[in-house]
């Protein structure tokens, strides 16, 4: 049993060290998780002594009878002495079985046991190679079939093209299997192309049983390869070459819903309304305002959850690789009509999850509903670990569509301008310290307090140029913060302890002179990152930078300075109102205060 309590408890529940870990050999991977018959949860999850690729890499799978708190000792669904067994994911259908499928190198090909048609080429590692085979469970997981049943895959062009000729096939899965209709439905990625290390080109495809069901008997299951023809899910036109890690959705009209990662800096999303048999041309995916979504090359999942809802994990950058999966970000998502049926409308995103160290990347989750209580899984490739999701966190989300009313907790400053009173000079509450003295160390290290604050703000502009202070608490040596205008129609903030300085703008040409804006800046210092909110949307850098948001020093102390605040000493315009937070905020908080200011400013000109 994996008794361990998280280590070290910080109070940030974001934080992935306050997960509760699966135990794993050393590389863990896809640690996916469903409830069983028996109300336990099932943990599926590919380990090894190595790393990731290396051999002993195999499948195992963990149960846990309290929330994911503790786990059972592994059992092996295939061992680490065997062929390559790899990237499982699970399928529970009435009665209780449970279907484990996986990549499994049976014949132990290696590369020079086969023709190849790429001179130089040398595979150096074989998890993603071989047959899509499975395994069951009528033991609630405790134990697995002896035999393994292949799943037959139809051959498309992407298979045909690759180096063998398609005499053996690249392939791998993520994410949840679904039922629909009577039919079990099983996510497998298809590899066209590899460099020595890399996936260069890679299409989506959907296996269909329409007997898994009810059939005892594996070798006479019947399967289906979707979608149909000799393509599958892609990348939008001038896209690239990679569709991969399709995470399927059923949406409440019956249509399929499908998300998944390129290398264009989005996700792409479509639509099927004949059972995944032919789908919508692909696009990048958007938010409910139009405005297209962020995300690199890396996992991107879709849950439903139990109130109808839906939930979108991913990393809101504009990256076209591997990295920066630290933070986690999640959408909240609803079915709303369109001509063609049911489609997703996704909110502003939240981070869910993160670590200190912004090269550790987390990725790759699951997401199971027990009790009332939203869970998450994660990996960081080395330790997988269960979350709870803060439920404040969630309503949020839920709600901040129609979120009309303005945050309270942790307001510590809230003006109003009158005419005949449009610049003035406050007194300011102290901020929160970032860092303070650990008195419980005798060597004089500092503990990171996790604190935050924001700046919420109503004005209009006479003028953008440049260098206008809009907000200034700093002392004469510098320490402090200081909102002001930027180049590029842009409002940036300067953060100082008078040792440690950092400044961070919005995204430019968002702001126009003679317009009302509402403009929200957000310290977060559990990440340590700066967000900016114009007009209650949260800056992602658009088309101008890959990033939104920013980090700030994890040495910073302190931007409390002095004891007043020069509200708008230089503003070629009007300061109408600030709010100033002993918080940060969440995002569907601030998208709260703008609509109420905006409903208030519109009651005012009428």
């Amino acid at each position: 049993m994996n008794d361990r309590m998280p280590q070290p408890s910080i109070s940030d529940s974001r934080h992935i060290a306050n997960g509760w870990e699966i135990p794993s050999e050393n590389y863990s991977d896809q640690p996916y998780v469903l409830k069983t018959a028996d109300g336990a949860w099932l943990a599926v999850m590919t380990t090894g002594q190595g790393h990731e690729g290396k051999p002993g890499q195999h499948v195992v799978t963990l149960r846990s009878t309290d929330l994911g708190r503790t786990w059972a000792a592994p059992v092996d669904v295939e061992p680490a002495d065997g062929p390559e067994a790899s990237y499982a994911v699970l399928l529970r259908v009435p009665g209780g079985r449970i279907y484990c499928f996986y990549a499994y190198n049976s014949e132990r090909i290696e590369h020079g046991d086969l023709p190849c048609r790429q001179p130089g080429f040398h595979l150096r590692r074989a998890d993603m190679f071989g047959h899509f085979v499975l395994k069951f469970s009528d033991d609630h997981g405790r134990s697995w079939s002896p035999e393994r049943t292949e799943v037959p895959v139809r051959e498309m062009s992407i298979d045909r093209d690759n180096v063998y000729g398609g005499r053996a096939r690249f392939f791998w899965t993520v994410g949840r299997p679904f039922v629909h209709d009577g039919k079990g439905y099983v996510p497998l990625h298809k590899i066209g192309g590899m460099g020595t290390e890399i996936i260069n080109r890679s299409q989506g495809a959907l296996l269909c049983s329409d007997n898994i069901l009810s059939e005892r008997t594996p070798n006479a299951l019947r399967w289906e390869t979707l979608p149909d023809g000799d393509t599958g899910l892609i990348a939008p036109p001038g896209g690239g070459s990679i569709a991969e890690e399709q995470s399927f959705s059923v949406l409440s009209d019956g249509c399929f819903y499908v998300i998944y990662r390129s290398v264009a800096g989005h996700p792409v999303c479509a639509y099927s309304r004949d059972n995944g048999h032919t789908w919508t041309s692909p696009r990048h995916e958007r938010y409910a305002d139009g405005r297209p979504i962020k995300h690199p090359r890396a996992a991107n999942f879709v849950w439903k959850c139990s109130n109808g809802r839906y939930l979108y994990w991913f990393h809101n950058h504009g990256g076209k690789d591997f990295s920066d999966r630290n933070p986690a970000w999640l959408c909240a998502g609803r079915e709303t009509d369109s001509p063609d049926g049911k489609v997703i409308e996704w909110s502003q995103p939240e981070i869910i999850l993160y670590d200190d160290d912004p090269l550790i990347r987390l990725s790759y989750p699951d997401l199971i509903e027990d009790q009332g209580r939203t869970f998450v899984t994660e990996t960081q490739k080395d330790v997988a670990r269960v979350h709870e999701i803060a439920p404040e966190l969630l309503e949020d989300l839920w709600t901040q569509p129609d979120r009309t009313t303005v945050a309270t907790e942790g307001l510590i400053l809230d003006w109003k301008s009158t005419r005949s009173q449009p610049v003035c000079e406050l007194d300011l509450p102290a901020l929160p310290d970032f860092l303070a003295a650990d008195r419980a160390c005798s060597d004089g290290r500092t503990r990171n307090l996790r604190a935050g604050i924001t700046l919420d703000i109503c004005l209009r502009f006479d003028s953008l140029d440049p260098g206008q202070i809009i907000l200034d608490n700093r002392t004469p040596n510098g320490r402090g913060l200081v909102m002001r205008t930027a180049d590029r129609q842009a409002i940036a903030i300067d953060i100082s302890d008078g040792q440690t300085t950092n400044t961070w703008d919005c995204d430019p040409d968002l702001l126009i002179a003679g317009r009302d804006h509402h403009v929200t800046v957000i310290l977060d210092g559990g990440p340590r990152i700066i967000m900016f909110l114009i007009d209650g949307r949260l800056c992602d850098g658009g088309d101008h930078r890959q990033f939104g948001w920013g980090r700030f020093s994890p040495n910073l102390r302190t931007v409390s300075a002095s004891p007043t605040i020069r509200l708008a000493p230089t503003l070629k315009g009007r300061l109408r109102q600030a709010r100033i937070y002993a918080r940060a905020l969440r995002t569907s908080e601030v998208v709260g205060n703008w609509r109420a200011d905006r409903g208030e400013q519109r009651r005012a000109t009428t």
